[in-house]
């Protein structure tokens, strides 16, 4: 299950402060298992249920980085999008992602340095109502004037 709003760009030119754009995302044991390939990270408490019950979180849970990435795609691909380059992004893990639990990646304007091209934006991942991680991301934006 993928829900997320139009892909593209949204130059530096048009941006607004408050501007927010999301994607949600079922995260599967699949994307698990094809995350812990890709990044070699195999720690059972995202693989193995037995270990992972014998854990503080009772269960295995999704990867924090793949919870993140989807913060990227946000970025990357709708706010602001095509073209953007990441300088760097805060992170705070606040609760686990599950498998089979629905992500809702959010991304939202915060300010923006037009001189310089960069913009400030506050991330976070929610499952329902619960904050699961949280941050804040300095991009530089694509500008009309470098096409």
């Amino acid at each position: 299950m993928l829900d997320n709003q139009p892909r593209g760009t949204i130059v530096i030119e048009d941006l607004e402060v408050g501007m927010m754009r999301y994607l949600q995302k079922q995260v599967t044991d699949a994307d698990i298992e094809m995350f812990a390939e890709v990044s070699t990270d195999r720690n059972p408490v995202h693989l193995d249920e037995a270990y992972a019950r014998d854990t503080i979180f009772e269960g295995r849970i999704a990867h924090g980085m793949l919870t993140a990435g989807l913060i990227s795609a946000v970025i990357g691909e709708q706010l602001p999008g095509h073209g953007t380059v990441y300088l760097g992004q805060t992170l705070k893990f606040m609760a686990p992602v599950r498998p089979g639990d629905v992500v809702r990646a959010e991304v939202q304007v915060e300010s923006i340095d037009h001189g310089k091209r960069r913009v400030t934006l506050a991330t976070r991942c929610l499952v329902g109502d619960t904050v699961v991680l949280k941050g804040e991301a300095v991009v530089l934006a694509p500008s009309r004037k470098f096409d």
